[in-house]
């Protein structure tokens, strides 16, 4: 039912699943499913070296949320996100430390709960790890 307020954990479940999809058709789909339930959501890949790129995944991950109607054009809605979203990267920063990533930040919001995840393959070559953050705040 669209309209509906979820909760913190359904919120960084909706940021984790899009994080995860895997081509752009599969992502605005899944944005569709969730915006009927009432989770709005924004997702934007990212690749390159991790230590120099923080600040602009960051940014990215703010610019996607504002560009997809998650979050409104203010200090806290855009804090927020920003928070979140230091949070995950923090989580995966030991592995990513020094080496490139590449994947995917998502942000998804119900209420006012707001859920970022990235989910990045870490490494050089093929030769990647995996890794999964997630980070939330309340606006």
């Amino acid at each position: 039912m669209a309209g509906e307020l979820f909760g913190s954990k359904e919120v960084v479940k909706a940021a984790i699943r899009m994080a995860l999809t895997n081509s752009r058709e599969e992502e605005k789909s899944l944005q569709k499913e969730l915006a009927d339930k009432g989770i709005k959501t924004s997702a934007v890949d990212y690749g390159g070296e991790f230590i120099t790129s923080v600040t602009r995944i960051i940014e990215r991950a703010v610019v996607s949320a504002k560009r997809e109607g998650v979050i409104e054009e203010s200090h806290a809605e855009e804090g927020a996100v920003a928070g979140a979203a230091r949070e995950a990267l923090a989580q995966i920063m030991d592995k990513a430390m020094g080496l490139n990533v590449g994947g995917k930040i998502a942000v998804a919001r119900s209420g006012e709960h707001v859920g970022v995840a990235v989910f990045f393959g870490i490494g050089l070559l093929h030769l990647n790890d995996v890794a999964i953050g997630i980070g939330h705040r309340v606006v």
